[in-house]
This record gives C-alpha cells, sequence and structure tokens, in this order.
C-alpha cells in the first residue's frame, strides 16, 4: 500500500485525500489550522461551472487604474505594496488578450465544466452529500448593454457547451420577486450547484476521510526530506519527521513558500477576497447570483446571505481593508432595496493566482514522490474535487482521465 502525504486541509487536498483512499493508498493529512473556519471556509459556495473565463480579459488594464481610484469599483489595492506586486502583476497582465482567454478557458474546462457532477460523486455514500445542493447559478446585469458588454464571455461558454435563459423586465421579478426588474437583465444559467456551508461541508469529507484509515496531524510543514533526488517525508517546525512514497502540495496560497525552499520559484499572488454574511436578512434571493456590476455573489446559506467577491491586492500578512466590506453592503442595498438584517459577520481570504490563470497540478518532474494541487484563483471550491481524483490517480499510478499538460507545475522553469 503506497503511503502519501497531503499537505493542505482545504477542498483540494481532502479530495485527494479521498481519491487517494478510493485508489488504496494510505494518507496522511498535514495542515497548520485544523478549523472550519479555516481553508475553503470563506468562498461564495458556488459550484460555478461556467467559470472558465479569467479575470485577466481584453480591456482589463485600460479599465484598471480607474477602477483602482474609485470606492464604487470592486478593485482595491494596498499601495504600500505595489513594488512588491510589480513583477507578479506585469506577467499577469500580459495575459489580457484574446488568444490567452480561450487557451485558459481551455484548460479550465475540465476542471470545472462538470463540477457538480464531481462534487456529487467525491460526495457519494459520506456525511458530506447533503450539502451538496443543485441550483440555478445566475448573473444580474443593470442593463441591456451592460449584458452586451459581457458578449466575449457568453460566446465563449456557448462554445463550451453552456447554456442559459435570458429574462428582462417582468420576467427578473417573475423569477425573483426579491429583483426589482425595470432595465435589469438576468442571465440564469442551467447545471450549476451551491454548497450552503462550504467548512462545514469540507470539515464532513474530512471527517470521512479519517473514519476510512486517514491521519489528520496539526502541524506546519517547514522542511522536505529527501532520498537522494526523490522526496520521501516532510519534518514539521516541531521536528517531527513523516516518511511517505510521495507528497502532495495543496496548500493554496503558501504553497510557493513550500516549493521555494526545493529551489521552485512559482509566480503565484494572493488575491485577498472578502465576504459579509447577513445574519437572518428580511430579503433572500431564490437562488446564487452574481452582480455583474460589483463581481460578487450572493448565496443563500440557511438563514444567512453570503456576499462574496472583491478583489484586493495587499499580500499575505496586512490586516483586512474596511473599504471593501462597505462596498458591499453599498452594493447590496442597491441590488435588494429595503434589505435588512440582524447582525453580520465579515472575513478575509487568499485566492491563489497563478500570473496564467492556470492551476499547477501534476508531478515536479526532477523531483520524483513530490506534487502540486494549488494555484485555483477563484474556483477553488468548484475545481478541487476533479483536481484531487486527477492528482489521486497520478500519485497511485493510473492514467489521469485528463492531459495534465497545461497544468504542469514546472511550465514558468524558474528554478534557483
Amino acid at each position: 500500500m503506497k503511503h502519501v502525504i497531503v499537505i493542505g486541509a482545504g477542498i483540494v487536498g481532502v479530495s485527494t485525500t479521498l481519491w487517494l483512499q478510493r485508489y488504496g493508498c494510505k494518507v496522511t493529512l498535514i495542515d497548520r489550522q485544523i478549523s472550519k473556519q479555516a481553508a475553503s471556509y470563506g468562498n461564495a459556495g458556488i459550484l460555478a461551472a461556467c467559470s472558465i473565463i479569467p479575470v485577466t480579459v481584453p480591456g482589463l488594464i485600460a479599465k484598471a487604474p480607474k477602477m483602482l481610484f474609485s470606492p464604487e469599483q470592486p478593485l482595491f489595492l494596498r499601495w504600500s505594496y505595489l513594488f512588491t506586486l510589480l513583477p507578479w502583476l506585469r506577467q499577469y497582465l500580459a495575459h489580457c488578450n484574446q488568444d490567452d482567454v480561450e487557451r485558459i478557458a481551455k484548460a479550465l474546462m475540465p476542471l470545472i465544466g462538470d463540477s457538480l457532477h464531481h462534487h456529487q460523486a467525491l460526495a457519494q455514500g459520506t456525511p458530506a452529500a447533503a450539502f451538496v445542493k443543485p441550483d440555478d447559478y445566475s448573473f444580474l446585469y443593470d442593463s441591456r448593454a451592460a449584458y452586451t458588454a459581457d458578449a466575449m464571455a457568453w460566446q465563449l461558454r456557448e462554445a463550451y457547451g453552456f447554456s442559459w435563459d435570458v429574462l428582462e423586465g417582468d420576467a427578473v421579478t417573475a423569477y425573483d420577486p426579491n429583483l426589482n426588474g425595470g432595465g435589469q437583465v438576468l442571465v440564469r444559467m442551467h447545471h450549476h450547484g451551491r454548497i450552503p456551508k462550504p467548512g462545514d461541508y469540507v470539515q464532513a469529507l474530512t471527517q470521512h476521510a479519517l473514519a476510512q484509515g486517514a491521519t489528520l496531524i496539526r502541524g506546519e510543514v517547514a522542511e522536505f526530506i529527501k532520498r537522494g533526488e526523490c522526496i520521501s517525508g516532510v519534518k514539521t517546525a516541531d521536528q517531527q519527521s513523516f516518511s511517505a512514497d510521495a507528497v502532495a502540495v495543496t496548500t493554496g496560497v503558501w504553497s510557493p513558500g513550500l516549493t521555494r525552499q526545493l529551489g521552485i520559484r512559482v509566480p503565484v499572488e494572493s488575491e485577498r477576497g472578502y465576504h459579509i454574511e447577513l445574519i437572518n436578512p428580511n430579503i433572500m434571493p431564490r437562488a446564487p447570483i452574481m452582480v455583474a456590476s460589483g463581481k460578487f455573489v450572493m448565496t443563500p446559506m440557511g438563514d444567512r446571505l453570503r456576499l462574496a467577491g472583491i478583489v484586493e491586492f495587499g499580500g499575505l500578512e496586512a490586516e483586512a481593508s474596511s473599504a471593501p466590506h462597505t462596498l458591499l453592503r453599498k452594493k447590496v442595498r442597491e441590488t435588494l432595496p429595503g434589505i435588512q438584517w440582524e447582525d453580520e459577520t465579515s472575513w478575509l481570504g487568499h485566492r491563489p493566482a497563478p500570473v496564467d490563470s492556470i492551476p499547477l497540478i501534476g508531478q515536479i518532474d526532477h523531483l520524483p514522490g513530490l506534487y502540486t494541487g494549488f494555484g485555483h484563483h477563484h474556483i477553488g471550491l468548484t475545481g478541487g474535487p476533479r483536481t484531487g481524483q486527477l492528482l489521486a490517480q497520478l500519485i497511485s499510478g493510473q492514467e489521469p482521465a485528463v492531459d495534465l499538460q497545461p497544468y504542469r507545475p514546472d511550465r514558468f522553469n524558474n528554478r534557483e
């Protein structure tokens, strides 16, 4: 029985663990913070199969400066971080062209295009299955002109087989009376899903993996153990050593810090994301909605409405900013006039954003036994189960069901 260490207990790491177990492997899962409010907790809870369009669309470079200087726009920057950000930003913005958008969409489609099915397959036979809910996923535009301006994205989705209904005026309020209709356009996507409580969902998957024999260690991996050129285990900060036949790094935005000690530099930046949960609101949307004007998602989560989105660049260390939360409150009041709530909670998390918007999935060729699964940008929850299955297939000696060439972790050729 092959023994595998998986570093990181978010959705990618736990998915990898469960699929490895199903393929006959023994797994030790190591995470520095074992909490349902840690990894994979704060996302929008959407299985956003249609999110194959990267942030780096044509025209972004021209729009970004205006967005940065307007408190009404969902893009923020801690200016003291700009100098640190610039090397990554130059490479990132170089992808703002049609050819790269199409290349990225082609790479993302096998990971997320059937995400509801992959979550159902992952959770089948576990208590976590109750959290996977088929649902609509809609995009709300203020006007027909705003919808038309996104034509490139919709044409690309159509080319990959996605389908939707376009509702306007009274048809918007007929679908959801909480929306004001008028000149609004609602694009209702089919065959999507949601996870009402992402933190509880990942915890339920973790508990099932433990019940199936996985070992969970709370600790921070400090270094890798090598046998010749092969990775044969890890050592934690408290000097515990763990040996294994393979090691998978699935720690999101913190993964480059681990690979760097092996001489591998990966251009990944933290794209800071925010959410607010409105507790017991008097208005609850029928289904999850992406509010296009604010680039945030409203997701019903039981007695709470989660507002998640916004982009801020400021690194891993800075405290949460107040402006993104202020903007979320303002935008939800504009979108759902008359909304009130009893209380709220707020959160800041870190999306791992590679310069080319494509996750790093596969084996490090010059270090046998070392695998990566990180860099999912905005689609970590959506693509986690498929990524975990592909990694598990690769590690257990099976032929992965997808060509992993676009995701190869050494594609940046950044070895020190």
